[in-house]
C-alpha cells in the first residue's frame, strides 16, 4: 500500500507540474489562489500541486490496485483526468468561488480540459512506472532463486 501512496504521490506531483506550467501560460493560477482567498501565482502553485496530489493519491487508491502495464495506467488515467475536469474545473471551483456549477463552456474550458488530460496521462504513465518498478525486484528474485 505504501509503494502505491508513493506512486500516487510521484505522478500527481509529476502530472501537476506539467499542468501547472500550462496554467501558469494561460495565466490561471492566480484564479487556483483565489480558493484560498489570495491571488498570487505562488500561492497558486501550491494550492494546484497540493490539489495534484490528492488526487494522485486517489488515483493510487482507486484505480492503482491494478497491475497493468503503462497503456493501460495511461487510459485510466486519461479517463481519470476527464472525471476530475468535470468534478474540479466544472463543479467544484467555480461554486467555490461563487460563480455557480458548470459554467459556459468556453477556450478557457477547452484549454482546462486538455491540461486534466495531460495530468491524467502523466500520472498513469509514472504511476504505472514506478508499480513495476517496485514489482520487480520479488520478480527477479523468483527466476534466480
Amino acid at each position: 500500500m505504501n509503494r502505491r501512496l508513493a506512486g500516487g504521490v510521484a505522478g500527481g506531483l509529476a502530472g501537476g507540474l506539467v499542468f501547472g506550467m500550462m496554467m501558469q501560460v494561460m495565466g490561471m493560477l492566480p484564479m487556483v489562489a483565489a480558493l484560498v482567498n489570495q491571488e498570487s501565482t505562488a500561492v497558486g502553485w501550491v494550492v494546484h500541486l497540493v490539489i495534484s496530489v490528492a488526487i494522485g493519491v486517489g488515483y493510487a487508491l482507486t484505480l492503482g490496485a491494478a497491475r497493468s502495464g503503462a497503456g493501460t495506467h495511461a487510459g485510466f488515467g486519461l479517463v481519470y483526468g476527464a472525471v476530475w475536469w468535470v468534478l474540479g474545473a466544472l463543479l467544484l471551483m467555480p461554486l467555490l468561488l461563487g460563480m455557480g456549477a458548470f459554467p459556459a463552456l468556453g477556450q478557457d474550458q477547452f484549454m482546462s480540459l486538455v491540461g486534466h488530460l495531460v495530468f491524467g496521462v502523466i500520472l498513469g504513465l509514472v504511476y504505472a512506472g514506478l508499480a513495476s518498478q517496485a514489482r520487480e525486484p520479488s520478480h527477479v528474485s523468483r527466476q534466480h532463486g
